[in-house]
């Protein structure tokens, strides 16, 4: 961050913990409780918000003074719709099966919460540069819970991490005995998610007495 002033250093800084985007805002849980059964999946959604949202950003900051009052809702939906559409197309090109994996969730990047809240609230106040820090620091606060509850999803009810066993093999029966990890249904179904990213609440905010207080 040496090259960042501190004010633009905090808006990269600040969404990751103290106004985490999950975790304190409250915004885009849908999508965290839905796609995060599997760690990969988490990583692409994260990546793509990042790529949405920051693009997002500089676009809606570029077009602030152009954009009339009345319709910079369709104008927002407009710019974020075709910036889905080309993170769809590259999913359905180059990873197939994540993307039908992801299904209809890519699509529903469109009306994320966090997306159309930093454009009202940031881009059409600010300039391309810090639109797009802002960008990049709401999309990695969002990004880093949804890699964290993939991570104990998977882990916890697959036995595996991107697909590889981590808590040994699937479990086979040999005769009368069974051995290997046995599937842990429970933490891959969408109430699982919703139990993880509570104790990341719980845990943030019982170490960060500020939050308690502002509640």
């Amino acid at each position: 961050m040496a090259l960042l002033s501190k004010k633009d250093a905090n808006l990269i800084l600040d969404p990751l913990a103290d106004n985490n985007p999950i975790t304190i805002q409250v915004l885009g849980i849908c999508s965290a409780l839905a796609i995060t059964a599997e760690l990969k999946a988490s990583v692409v959604m994260a990546i793509s918000v990042l790529f949405v949202l920051a693009m997002g950003n500089v676009v809606i900051s570029l077009m602030r003074n152009i954009i009339p009052s009345k319709i910079r809702i369709i104008v927002q939906l407009i710019v974020v719709a075709a910036l889905v559409i080309i993170v769809d197309q590259v999913l359905k090109a180059y990873a197939y099966e994540l993307s039908k994996t992801l299904s209809v969730f890519v699509g529903l990047i469109i009306t994320n919460c966090i997306i159309m809240g930093r454009f009202e609230a940031f881009a059409l106040a600010n300039g391309p540069w810090k639109s797009f820090l802002d960008g990049i620091g709401n999309s990695l606060g969002y990004g880093i819970i949804l890699i964290i509850v993939g991570f104990f999803r998977e882990l916890l009810g697959s036995g595996t991490l991107f697909g590889f066993p981590v808590l040994g093999n699937p479990i086979t029966k040999t005769g009368l005995y069974a051995t290997g990890y046995e599937n842990n249904g429970f933490m891959i179904i969408p109430p699982a998610a919703l139990i993880v990213v509570g104790i990341i609440i719980w845990i943030q905010r019982s170490g960060n007495r500020a939050l308690i207080e502002d509640n």
